[in-house]
């Protein structure tokens, strides 16, 4: 048996039946499609994404760009000003995302941290995080701090 040999069963299909409508058509006065409306008549079919006259969803999409649009790349850094490392933290001490997260800064599971400039600081710290400010990186140089900056991997590639 070839594939161009398959055919259904014997008295399996039948010919589609042509409907019209009238009597001279063979199915009665409506051939099956009830009484008045575009359902009734020829080229009645309407599209599948078809409202009622409503504006349809298709055609208010271009409009709506940019909405519910999550993008894949983007990072959410949690802040932490420079005066709330100023209460937390001793002279010379460090502040890394785990110190931060043991001292009630950030929460343990965050994994981007922005150093910004809000608040004063007056104690030499060695910070370390994944962005800062310009302001928070002046503040911290002049009360005889240093920054290190954490690199940002995104996908495998580096960003900074």
């Amino acid at each position: 048996m070839k594939l161009h040999e398959l055919q259904p069963a014997s008295g399996a299909h039948r010919p589609k039946r042509r409907k019209g409508i009238g009597i001279a058509a063979g199915q009665g006065k409506t051939g099956g499609r009830g009484q008045k409306g575009q359902k009734s008549r020829s080229g009645g079919v309407k599209r599948g994404y078809f409202e009622g006259g409503q504006l349809p969803l298709v055609r208010k999409l271009p409009f709506a760009r940019g909405v519910g649009f999550n993008s894949p790349f983007r990072i959410d850094y949690t802040p932490v000003n420079v005066g709330q490392l100023a209460m937390a933290f001793q002279a010379g001490g460090e502040a890394t995302p785990e110190t931060m997260a043991e001292a009630g800064l950030v929460d343990k599971g965050e994994k981007y941290i922005a150093i910004l400039g809000e608040g004063d600081i007056n104690v030499p710290l060695k910070v370390t995080a994944h962005k800062f400010s310009a302001v928070a990186k002046s503040k911290i140089e002049q009360a005889g701090g240093t920054i290190e900056q954490i690199k940002v991997v995104r996908g495998g590639y580096r960003t900074r």
